[in-house]
Parts: C-alpha cells; sequence; structure tokens
C-alpha cells in the first residue's frame, strides 16, 4: 500500500476535516455540496450542474465498482451525464482501492488522476452533510500537505458558459 499523504478540508465558517489523498494530489476549491445517492458516482461526477464544486458522496464506501470506459451509444457515452468530470473535487469517508464491476476500464482513482482532480477519503461525511444543511451550502478548499489555496466561489463566474457546447448538436433523425 502507497504512503497515505494527508489532506484538510476547510469550510469558510473555518471548519476543518482531515482526511488522506486520492486521485490527484493538489489543492482545490469550490462550493461543497452533498449527494445522498448509494450508486451513480460517475453519473454525478460528468454532471454539469455540479461544475464548480466539490462534491461530497455520503455513501459510506465509494470506488469499489471502479469507473466505465467511454461506451458511445448514438453519438452519447452511455454511462455518463457528459463527455467530461464536472466536479472540482470529490470528498467520500471510505475509498475502496481495489474495484470490481463489469463495464469498469481503470478504477476512480485512476479516473480522477487522469482528469487532474483530487479526492479526499477518511472525511466524517455524515457530519460534514449535517453542517452543510444547518449551515446551508458554503465554500471549501481541499488542501494536501503543505499546499495552499484560496476559497473560490464559482457562483461568481458564468457557469452555464463553461458547461454548454459551442455548436448545435443533433443526435437522431
Amino acid at each position: 500500500m502507497e504512503k497515505r499523504i494527508k489532506v484538510k478540508l476547510t469550510l469558510e465558517d473555518g471548519t476543518v476535516y482531515n482526511g488522506y489523498s486520492f486521485g490527484m494530489n493538489i489543492a482545490t476549491a469550490g462550493e461543497v455540496v452533498f449527494n445522498t445517492a448509494m450508486t451513480g458516482y460517475p453519473e454525478s461526477l460528468t454532471d454539469p450542474s455540479y461544475r464548480g464544486q466539490i462534491l461530497c458522496l455520503t455513501y459510506p464506501l465509494v470506488g469499489n465498482y471502479g469507473a466505465p470506459g467511454k461506451t458511445e451509444e448514438n453519438d452519447l457515452f452511455r454511462f455518463y451525464e457528459s463527455s467530461s468530470i464536472h466536479i472540482s473535487g470529490l470528498i467520500v469517508s471510505d475509498y475502496s482501492f481495489e474495484y470490481s464491476h463489469w463495464n469498469a476500464t481503470e478504477s476512480l482513482d485512476e479516473w480522477l488522476k487522469r482528469n487532474k482532480l483530487p479526492g479526499i477519503y477518511g472525511i466524517d461525511t455524515r457530519a460534514l452533510t449535517k453542517r452543510i444543511r444547518e449551515k446551508g451550502a458554503m465554500l471549501g478548499k481541499v488542501e494536501p500537505e503543505g499546499e495552499e489555496i484560496s476559497f473560490y466561489d464559482p457562483n461568481k463566474v458564468n457557469l452555464v458558459d463553461e458547461v454548454s457546447t459551442l455548436d448545435k448538436k443533433v443526435y437522431g433523425n
């Protein structure tokens, strides 16, 4: 097993959660939000509505079914909501470094690294979710040991412009 790299999640209200890195070991910032789905993290990570957000998955174990390949059907990716990942970072309670699923082509860790996105595990996602529910959405930042980043508010930019296509696309007849 690799050496675990310490990472901290800091919320704009000063709350700090400590965890460990998976995916790309880089700092990131955005709005911290949560998703309570039990399955479907590839769809959530590629959902354009999460652009600029650090996504907390509340399901206790994430990564056990890896990441699917980009299989196309009718010129659309079959197992994704869009052609790329839109989150700024991923927060999970327990990350499974081993995966097994019929359509997995790589691990979630490898998928995040290939897309230059950080993940953090070992966080009490129940406590984080409760805090967000009570206080409302708030900005956050994920910082590996020795790295710092400023808070970033994605609500101050035109996110629709960032995730929208410039060209008209026609699917089917």
